[in-house]
């Protein structure tokens, strides 16, 4: 699962379909808004964010991070990668199958 957060619900909802879209997510869950204290530029900062949640595999994971590095509108987005290291076959199935590149790709 790939972590990133964005300045607007825009943007997530643009964010999460172009991954999905792409099939470099199976899922992008879209959370917020949230209140974000961080550290940026020597100075504290708190702003509103929302919070996406990409559910990928482990080898479409570079490709997903590359995706939102292009198109999100932070210069350092946030970008983490959390492994996934069991839950229902059913899904996890899914998810691989959803990820796949299809045939036309």
């Amino acid at each position: 699962m790939v972590s990133t957060t964005t300045a607007t619900a825009r943007d997530a909802r643009r964010i999460a379909r172009a991954l999905v879209e792409r099939r470099l997510a199976a899922c992008v869950q879209v959370l917020g808004p949230m209140k974000s204290t961080y550290r940026w530029q020597a100075r504290v900062e708190t702003a509103t964010e929302w919070l996406c949640l990409a559910k990928t595999t482990l080898a479409r994971s570079r490709e997903l991070i590359a995706a939102v590095t292009e198109l999100h509108a932070y210069d350092t987005p946030e970008l983490t990668v959390t492994p996934i290291t069991g839950g229902s076959r059913h899904y996890l199935d899914w998810l691989a199958a959803s990820v796949r590149p299809s045939a036309e790709e």
